[in-house]
């Protein structure tokens, strides 16, 4: 019997330790589905109960995300935005080791309206225009972008169609901000960001509002979405003098 459970144990770790050394070397990349534990059982010539145990393991070690019916898959970084800066989403992604990418879902140029005026602190009527946006990572749904800009601030932005340059970088690089305000809340995703997201509706999302400011006016309102599960929020803060 002794000899058994230390074969076992052996073989246990034997595992553990390839399936671990594919994931940290990326030879299975975030996103990967593991094969089935049936399969892992055959391959390895050992019981599904062994198996079992090491999945347990990689899952509680955080490498890996088990969902019923589904499989295991390795697990995707969670991201981290610093709540007091403006970082850029591509920045962003590729910090994770992830390829990045961006859609413009829709772009709409308008006059603004009471809620422009609300949100963005207008004195007066202006040009505005509207983009519909989805940032990816790993070819898969990274945050849902809504965002509001100021073109009687930003006038160039009338003559950007933005499918190949998000608008964040291209606001930063364009328009030095003076002030800017963030507002973060947590909400149940509606069906059409479920859908952007590729998460059911009512999924927990973070979502980031920020508003920013030069000294010509209020630049621009931007809602990025982020579902709940890959996203944490860092503030660093200094003693008061």
């Amino acid at each position: 019997m002794a000899n058994g459970n230390g074969k076992d144990a052996t073989l246990h770790q034997t595992i553990l330790n390839e399936i671990e050394g594919r994931i940290v070397s990326g030879e299975w990349p975030p996103g990967f589905r593991l094969p089935f534990e049936v399969d892992l059982a055959e391959h390895y010539g050992c019981s599904r109960m062994t198996v079992n145990k090491v999945m347990t393991q990689l899952a509680k070690a955080g490498l890996i995300e088990r969902h019923r019916k589904a499989g295991s898959f390795v697990t995707m970084p969670r991201a981290q935005s610093a709540v007091l800066e403006l970082h850029d989403i591509e920045a962003e992604v590729r910090s994770l080791g992830l390829p990045y990418s961006y859609t413009l879902i829709s772009r709409k140029q308008r006059r603004s309206n009471a809620e422009d005026k609300r949100l963005m602190e207008l004195a007066e009527p202006t040009p505005m225009i509207d983009l519909l946006a989805v940032h990816f990572a790993g070819g898969k749904p990274f945050c849902v972008e809504e965002r509001r800009i100021n073109a009687g601030v930003v006038p160039e932005a009338t003559e950007t169609d933005f499918t190949i340059n998000a608008p964040g970088g291209w606001l930063i690089a364009q328009v030095p901000w003076s002030a800017a305000e963030n507002r973060i809340s947590a909400v149940a995703a509606t069906s059409e960001i479920g859908r952007l997201l590729n998460r059911p509706k009512d999924t927990p999302c973070l979502v980031v509002e920020r508003r920013t400011w030069s000294h010509a006016g209020p630049v621009t309102f931007v809602r990025l979405t982020y579902p709940g599960d890959n996203h944490t929020l860092v503030a660093r803060f200094a003693p008061a003098s």
